[in-house]
């Protein structure tokens, strides 16, 4: 019997482009930024600042020695930021109608510039008054300084929320991060494009 539901953020609750990020950081002169960050992969530098290990002003001072032209800190974050796009609200209003059913957790990759981003986001858009809110428990990566798809992060849940993994759904919208969770003996549920949570048979698991 299914207890526990644990939901990534972007591209599942949130609505995210990559390619504006893109788009914005080959503005700033980068030509090659597919291969620092992408869904799919990150390198050091981005893995770094979404586990925590650095500061978003260390990321700002590293991005800049790799900038082929001067930038300030502002311009990055812009750059950064710009895949950011906006709230599913429906899929919101389900996780409050949701949450009387289910135990809710939020585990998502992600970092402290696009954390403040979104999470004044919601307070200005909305009527809610965190992210938190909709969850028993947000984990984030630069949060516990382990990131998806590694089996750590997963059992960091478990572990922290005292659940078991055979009792729980973990809904994301990357195929690659669900492996790992499935190994533990968690149930997954791949987000296809176009799909929204409340349009999972949720029953059925």
């Amino acid at each position: 019997m299914i207890k526990n539901i644990i939901y990534d953020f972007g591209g599942v609750i949130y609505n995210i482009d990559f390619k504006k990020t893109f788009e914005a950081f080959e503005a700033l002169g980068f030509s090659n930024f597919d291969d620092m960050f992408s869904q799919h992969h990150a390198n050091v530098l981005f893995q770094n600042l979404e586990t925590g290990k650095i500061t978003p002003q260390e990321f700002y001072k590293q991005v800049k020695n790799q900038a082929p032209q001067p930038i300030t800190d502002e311009q990055i974050r812009d750059a950064w930021n710009a895949l950011l796009l906006n709230y599913r609200l429906s899929s919101l209003q389900f996780l409050t109608e949701l949450k009387e059913q289910y135990n809710l957790y939020l585990l998502s990759n992600t970092n402290a510039i696009h954390y403040d981003y979104f999470s004044a986001q919601l307070r200005k858009e909305t009527s809610y008054p965190s992210l938190e809110s909709f969850f028993t428990k947000a984990y984030y990566s630069h949060g516990i300084g382990l990131r998806k798809p590694n089996t750590d992060a997963y059992e960091f849940v478990l572990n922290d929320a005292g659940i078991k993994a055979e009792e729980t759904i973990f809904v994301d919208d990357t195929i690659g991060n669900l492996p790992n969770a499935e190994k533990l003996g968690i149930k997954t549920v791949l987000l296809q494009p176009g799909m929204l949570i409340e349009n999972i048979d949720y029953d059925n698991y």
